[in-house]
């Protein structure tokens, strides 16, 4: 059955009148934008019992401690470790038995008269499902598009609401809740890049599998999650880092997978001097490659390749965005510092064609201009061809004849530079052949992956594996 959508009035009411939840709302950096709608619809005083904003950073401090950044997710979860203590402190003995305690809170910087750029910032709410019961968490970062600063107030005190409610109302359907951030907010003004579920409402959920139902419902164009499988904020884990990424299915990783990003980093850290301190390594998936064909997203699959990637180390970037100039164009809105993608011979052959950019004005230039706008470049691999079986670089590639000397550009700027290192035996290695082979109970896979996915594989009988 599909959910009702309601307003933020519905919802602040519905919360105003149930007699059972009670709680803190903290705001700093954009007024009273949550509270003003519980107060606004009437009966605030069956829900909350402290309504706040520290606008003046050294009562900030005064209240929650000092700290190095007032818009972080430290400083969230201060105020809410803060308020819900206090709560317990002066309420639990007289309505703890029969109450649900909750503290809110924000922390942001939204557009203003002085602030003229886009603003972020962090919401987070604890709870009790029951009560008695030790609380459970929910953050949310969130990138505000807003072009007037009413505009990121409204959004901000609407997303409040919709989190209080599906925090109290919706914490047994998670992804529904997740869904609900959204009520009544448009994409174009808010994007929700980050979210954790934590405490015992969320035992049975994976913060993974979250990260992509973001980017998958639309609520951001990306999503990460770190090596030890942590969502990540990815604008905080971006900062003053230099990027190399690698886009695949990873289904599964094979020995061909590692090696290209392996060559890549050593390419890459010799051309620019960063070093591997400054550099951060991205295993990144779009929706499309997610999926089979459009087909519904299988989840049990995505969470095999997640696994497997996080055991080998690396950190997991989910996006929306097919285009590399997209993509490219979405990552240095958080860094400065030197990109580089990898790819095969066959992906770069796709990067020049030019049916992805018949929606810009200047097609396939203007996408290029987009892509190499500041510090990037390709690292490609080469491939074997498919009829004689002979090695083809970069310098093979064949396009057609009014790109070649666009092509011829980029080479000669060193904008794309072939990967010669890649070990030539791996080159014959496909990651869907091998899933083939995996799946029909062949054996010529097992040589094609590293040993560690190949153990997983076997042992967890991930990708129905057919030993």
């Amino acid at each position: 059955m599909q959910r009702e959508i309601q307003d933020p009035h519905q919802k602040a009411l519905a919360l105003n009148l149930d007699k059972a939840t009670y709680g803190t709302i903290a705001e700093i950096g954009a007024g009273q934008e949550t509270a003003r709608w519980f107060f606004r619809v009437g009966g605030a005083a069956g829900t909350i019992a402290k309504a706040m904003s520290a606008y003046s950073m050294k009562f900030s401090d005064a209240i929650y401690g000092p700290c190095q950044r007032y818009v972080s997710r430290d400083r969230l979860r201060d105020m809410l470790d803060l308020e819900y203590r206090l709560l317990l402190e002066r309420l639990d003995d007289s309505i703890g038995e029969q109450s649900t305690f909750f503290a809110f809170a924000n922390t942001v910087a939204a557009r203003s008269f002085t602030y003229k750029t886009d603003g972020h910032g962090w919401l987070g709410i604890l709870f009790q499902r029951r009560p008695g019961e030790e609380p459970s968490r929910i953050d949310i970062h969130v990138s505000l598009h807003g072009k007037q600063h009413v505009q990121d107030h409204e959004t901000l005190g609407v997303l409040g609401v919709n989190l209080i409610y599906g925090a109290m109302r919706l914490h047994t359907e998670p992804e529904e809740l997740l869904r609900s951030l959204m009520d009544q907010l448009y994409s174009e003004l808010v994007e929700i890049d980050m979210i954790e579920f934590s405490g015992p409402a969320f035992n049975k959920v994976d913060n993974r599998l979250m990260a992509l139902r973001l980017v998958q419902h639309g609520l951001s164009n990306a999503a990460m999650f770190t090596a030890d499988g942590h969502v990540a904020q990815i604008s905080d884990t971006l900062y003053k880092k230099a990027v190399l990424l690698e886009r695949s299915r990873f289904r599964p990783p094979t020995k061909f997978t590692l090696n290209l990003l392996d060559c890549a980093q050593k390419a890459f850290i010799e051309d620019t001097d960063v070093s591997a301190d400054e550099l951060i390594e991205l295993s990144e998936m779009t929706l499309h490659n997610l999926s089979a064909d459009g087909d519904e997203i299988n989840v049990s699959d995505f969470l095999c390749r997640a696994d497997i990637l996080c055991a080998l180390g690396k950190n997991v970037l989910i996006s929306n965005y097919g285009e590399f100039y997209r993509l490219a164009q979405f990552l240095f809105r958080y860094t400065k510092r030197p990109m580089a993608f990898t790819m095969g011979l066959p992906s770069l052959r796709e990067i020049f064609n030019e049916k992805y950019y018949d929606d810009l004005p200047g097609g396939i230039l203007e996408s290029f201009g987009r892509m190499f706008k500041h510090d990037l470049r390709l690292y490609v691999s080469p491939a074997l061809d498919q009829v004689s079986g002979n090695k083809e670089g970069v310098l093979d590639l064949k396009l057609k004849e009014h790109l070649r000397h666009l092509y011829l550009y980029l080479l000669e700027n060193n904008y794309v530079k072939g990967l010669d290192t890649v070990n030539e035996e791996y080159l014959r290695i496909f990651s869907h052949e091998v899933l083939h082979n995996m799946q029909k109970g062949h054996h010529e896979w097992e040589s094609m992956v590293p040993d560690k996915v190949y153990k997983m594989i076997t042992e967890q009988k991930l990708f129905d594996w057919c030993g």
